[in-house]
């Protein structure tokens, strides 16, 4: 017997409505103390503080970011990773941020920078040593922004989002700063900034700004997404100078054959007859290309962009369909291990909202290299979601660091007819 009932019937029905009618408000009062008793200790979801030429609001209600935009005289010490906000309230208050678009996960966020924003007076303001005329944008690449996915979706979407509008007329103040990423990304940075990037976490000096941004802000439930991403995959075109807007168009008599890039990989998740899959699918009219994606995005962006259809096993490598042509075909491999929901997720709708036709092939049992290294009864094929019950690197470990596919070519030719269709 559960306590309510117990409970329940220890009381007569009057004796019941009157105890009910005591306790609520008894529970509003305790309620309101303990609103007023605690208050200071915690974060509203939204603080919004206004007066004549400043403006300070910060919203903690998304699910996967924190953000804080700021206007009047915003100060930052980077050494102490603290902002001050001039105010003209007599009271002061505290906020903290960290500035990277992966709110709740543990493993991204722990090793993220924690910037404390302050109001203050102007009399307790730390004195600027370098003034700018610009607006501020404070962001982090710390977290996943080692995997490529991870770079685009946390990271280079929601800054393009972000600082757009201003024209290039901003300056970054980076967090946890990489100088691999950076290089990585130099020119899509230079398209949105003309200023260089500040490690705001080594800076000593006081920078003093006009106004600022802290966070980016990044869709609760979507990835490697914005409000427009075919707006976006142009805007990359531009960064890298790609020159094909739209992908083949097959007509009747044409000589010109569709170009094939095969996403290869030398470690996990690969393709152990790709030599069959070239030759079927030259024989069926394609140009095929092979390769394994690099960091150096001049040269991955031209050649993912020089083809028509993309095919790829589920992985970060995947990711480079942003620099396809719209109109193009981008085909998921999906390996065992009930995936879909990651496929469609990382790369399928946002395969569709690029403007490029979306098609997925699942691999079956026979395809998988795991047949080799389990009895055909065994949970791994029976029941994945019990792999997956003990923890992401349980579930990785199996079906992504263990896991080659060998394509059964006849039915897969399947996929690549219907790739053909789309084009025409």
């Amino acid at each position: 017997m559960q306590y309510h009932d117990i409970f329940a019937r220890s009381f007569g029905q009057n004796d019941r409505k009157r105890l009910g009618y005591g306790a609520l408000v008894n529970c509003l009062v305790i309620t309101c103390c303990l609103c007023v008793v605690f208050k200071s200790y915690f974060s509203p979801p939204y603080v919004y503080i206004e007066t004549k030429e400043r403006t300070l609001f910060c919203n903690t209600t998304k699910r996967r970011s924190d953000t804080c935009h700021m206007t009047g005289d915003i100060r930052i010490h980077g050494t102490s990773s603290t902002i001050f906000v001039r105010t003209l309230n007599s009271m002061n208050s505290t906020w903290t941020i960290k500035p990277y678009a992966r709110k709740g996960d543990n493993g991204a966020m722990q090793n993220i920078t924690s910037y404390t924003i302050k109001t203050t007076h102007k009399e307790t303001m730390p004195k600027c040593t370098k003034t700018h005329n610009i607006p501020a944008v404070v962001f982090s690449v710390g977290g996943y922004s080692g995997n490529h996915f991870h770079s685009f979706s946390d990271t280079i979407i929601p800054l393009y989002a972000t600082t757009r509008k201003f024209n290039r007329e901003a300056r970054f103040l980076m967090a946890n700063k990489n100088p691999l990423w950076t290089s990585k990304f130099q020119q899509v940075l230079t398209k949105l900034s003309k200023y260089d990037t500040i490690d705001i976490d080594h800076e000593n000096d006081v920078h003093c700004f006009p106004s600022m941004i802290i966070g980016l802000e990044k869709h609760d439930h979507k990835e490697l997404n914005t409000d427009s991403m075919t707006d976006f995959t142009k805007f990359l075109r531009a960064s890298y100078s790609l020159k094909r807007s739209k992908a083949i168009k097959l007509t009747n008599g044409s000589t010109n054959k569709p170009r094939l890039l095969i996403v290869s990989r030398k470690r996990t998740r690969v393709f152990t007859n790709v030599g069959d899959v070239v030759n079927a699918a030259r024989a069926m009219g394609f140009e095929v290309i092979v390769t394994e994606m690099s960091a150096n995005l001049n040269q991955i962006s031209q050649l993912v962009n020089s083809c028509d259809v993309m095919m790829g096993v589920h992985g970060a490598g995947l990711t480079n369909m942003v620099f396809m042509p719209e109109n193009g075909v981008f085909i998921q491999v999906v390996p065992l291990g009930k995936m879909e929901w990651m496929a469609k997720t990382f790369y399928g709708d946002p395969a569709k909202g690029m403007g490029l036709s979306y098609l997925e092939y699942k691999v079956s049992k026979e395809e998988s290299s795991l047949t080799h290294q389990y009895p055909a009864n065994h949970l791994v094929f029976e029941d994945p979601y019990s792999i997956q019950r003990k923890g992401w690197e349980a579930y990785r470990s199996m079906y992504m660091d263990r896991q080659d596919v060998k394509l059964d070519v006849v039915r897969f030719k399947e996929t690549l007819s219907k790739a053909l269709e789309l084009l025409r």
